[in-house]
């Protein structure tokens, strides 16, 4: 079951193009991935959709009357002052001069956070052959993790000697296949208490109707059926934490899993539904709300649903994201959000080293979690083996959900601050994630326990967000980095017919070389040959594959203004482009963005950095130190 990662491929996207263009490594050509093409969004948000927030509470029929002839309400996201609505960009202007509106945000995309299976075909196992080979233990990951340990001393029944309640786990992703064996056996499903099935009635009176198990907030109806496949490994690996799903006889679930559907067949949900969502896992008994998923956009309305969620006591558990990047320094949400009762968590491997493709950060990443071949539940009663922090994230979850069967008084901010507490320390996650350490689910339950029998209150501190003023709606037409920018391990199962492995890691190891794209800036002052910005060498062949047409570009070198390249064909001129440039060593990742100039008097494609951020250019120009001057 455990894949390895032989090649790596880094997408460069023209958005305003559409074209995506791939630079694969290896010594031999990789099979074709059989896995069906899948168009993620291109655009950093929904077009012509936006989040109004009234700084007053008002009724729905004055806030009707207030947008009319401007927008239109899609939804309510928060009662009585954050909105859903269409309009068009030129009616934004007119929207945002009513003094009662504090604030217009674009519908940003979120993203899933998976590696899946790139390069191969899924291997999928079906429900018969699992069970035939199952060890009644923990193997969803080989991590020392030390599971099954925790399992073992995990308690039954209450002080009162009452059987626990299973806390309930929100999973707030593509849906779940509620019919699969694992969950309908285990009964780890969610049951909404207030709710008589099918009757076309809101019987809890919630604002859903029918609404069982869960919610799709794409369609606004029951129906949450997985038809990406992402959702239902995550909730496998939820109640994997609790007990061995591949048993011939899965035990009673010790946690439940409540299914909120907002990501669609290809893993792309927008942030209006996400905020829904929050809002539904916090007001139906949600205890802990797992979020594989994510964007480099921040929204102040995920942030005030991620604050009504702290508020309420509730673990909020975030996958760091899988762009291999530091999230100190590039933000990724809602891994980022200052909110006290957020855990990030970043990928490792069976060996505790942090995964290739995941984020990390000293200050903004907290734990990591085992993320690589991780084997969970698929749609159709099967199985299959995926990687991403996605998958690390809901380990996470599930066994704070198992803390919480042992002292389920405490908070969300005190279950988060056990399972820091109670990492196993490993000197190669130094640096890369604030405890330095990967979780230990047995620890964790002896200090949950412990907490228990000493009867500790449940506290946490108060807390008043600082949200960011930058949420232009200008930037909801704006091209996208939409799954572009990754560094994605192309995953084989077993041996590769494709070349050496060694070979493979040392042309990983030039993947910073690969992406200085880019032209010389010149200054027209004084002189035309007078350079705006010093350059440096930085020599490295590429291979730019577009449909059937191969470009062997050859990159010469770098400055704050951009980095040049020759080509033996020619680009389309003045397309936009979005990268993330790993540092020299390795150790750093940022995103820049910029468009394809042709300079005619040194012959050389190039993109030219505009619009990046300052802290962006300062992080190339402290990596030129080290680089011999370009002539």
């Amino acid at each position: 079951m455990k894949d390895r990662i032989n090649e790596f491929t880094y997408k460069v996207c023209f958005a305003s193009l559409g074209i995506v263009f791939v630079l694969s490594l290896g010594t031999k050509a990789h099979a074709q991935s059989s896995v069906p093409k899948k168009q993620l969004p291109q655009f950093e948000a929904v077009r012509g959709e936006y989040i109004v927030k009234y700084r007053s509470h008002f009724q729905l029929s004055q806030v009707k009357s207030k947008i009319q002839g401007k927008a239109s309400l899609k939804n309510v996201l928060s009662e009585g002052s954050i909105y859903h609505v269409a309009m068009k960009s030129e009616n934004v202007a007119a929207l945002q001069a009513d003094a009662d509106i504090e604030y217009i945000e674009p519908n940003y995309y979120l993203l899933k956070f998976d590696e899946g299976l790139v390069g191969e075909p899924l291997q999928k196992m079906s429900a018969e052959d699992v069970t035939a080979q199952s060890s009644t233990s923990f193997t969803q990951s080989l991590a020392a993790v030390q599971a099954l340990q925790a399992w073992n001393i995990a308690s039954i029944n209450d002080a009162n000697n009452q059987p626990i309640v299973a806390p309930i786990v929100a999973i707030i992703d593509t849906g779940l296949d509620a019919t699969h064996s694992v969950f309908t056996s285990s009964q780890a499903l969610w049951i909404n208490p207030g709710e008589i099935p099918d009757n076309g009635v809101d019987d809890d009176f919630n604002g859903f109707i029918d609404d069982v198990s869960g919610w799709n907030f794409i369609t606004n109806t029951k129906a949450f059926d997985d038809d990406e496949g992402h959702g239902t490994h995550v909730g496998g690996i939820v109640v994997g934490a609790g007990l061995d799903i591949f048993s011939a006889h899965v035990d009673q679930a010790r946690v439940q899993v409540m299914p909120l559907k907002f990501l669609d067949s290809v893993g792309a949900g927008s942030t209006a539904n996400a905020v829904r969502a929050i809002y539904y896992a916090v007001n139906n008994g949600a205890k802990v709300i797992n979020c594989s998923w994510g964007g480099g956009s921040y929204s102040q309305s995920l942030h005030e649903a991620m604050a009504y969620a702290y508020a309420h006591q509730v673990l909020i558990v975030a996958a760091a994201g899988n762009n291999a990047s530091n999230n100190d320094s590039v933000a990724m949400y809602p891994a980022n959000y200052d909110v006290p009762g957020l855990i990030s968590v970043a990928a490792s491997n069976d060996y505790d080293s942090m995964a290739s493709f995941s984020n990390f950060g000293a200050n903004m990443v907290h734990v990591s979690a085992p993320g690589v071949s991780i084997f969970s539940t698929y749609p159709g009663n099967t199985y299959a083996s995926m990687n991403g922090t996605s998958m690390a994230a809901p380990f996470v979850a599930g066994i704070a959900a198992m803390a919480l069967r042992e002292a389920g008084a405490l908070t969300g901010y005190q279950i988060k601050n056990l399972i820091t507490g109670s990492v196993d320390l490993v000197t190669k996650l130094n640096g890369k994630v604030q405890t330095g350490g990967r979780v230990n689910e047995y620890k964790l339950l002896q200090a949950a326990k412990s907490s228990a029998q000493l009867s500790v209150l449940a506290t946490q501190p108060g807390y008043t967000p600082s949200y960011k003023a930058d949420r232009s709606p200008a930037s909801e037409s704006s091209a996208k980095a939409a799954g572009c920018g990754l560094v994605k391990g192309l995953i084989t199962s077993g041996g590769s017919s494709g070349g050496g492995s060694g070979l493979g890691f040392l042309l990983v190891a030039m993947i910073p070389l690969l992406v200085w794209l880019g032209v010389r800036l010149r200054t027209p002052a004084d002189g035309r040959d007078k350079r705006k910005f010093e350059r440096f060498n930085l020599a490295s062949e590429i291979k730019i594959q577009v449909g059937d047409k191969e470009l062997v570009a050859s990159m010469n070198t770098i400055s704050m203004g951009g980095v040049s390249f020759n080509a033996e064909s020619a680009l389309e001129k003045g397309g936009l482009v979005t990268m993330r440039i790993a540092s020299p060593d390795g150790h750093e990742q940022i995103e820049v963005q910029g468009k394809v100039v042709w300079s005619e008097n040194n012959k050389a494609y190039g993109v030219q950095f505009v619009q990046s951020k300052t802290g962006a250019l300062a992080m190339i120009q402290d990596w030129t130190k080290g680089l011999s001057k370009a002539s």
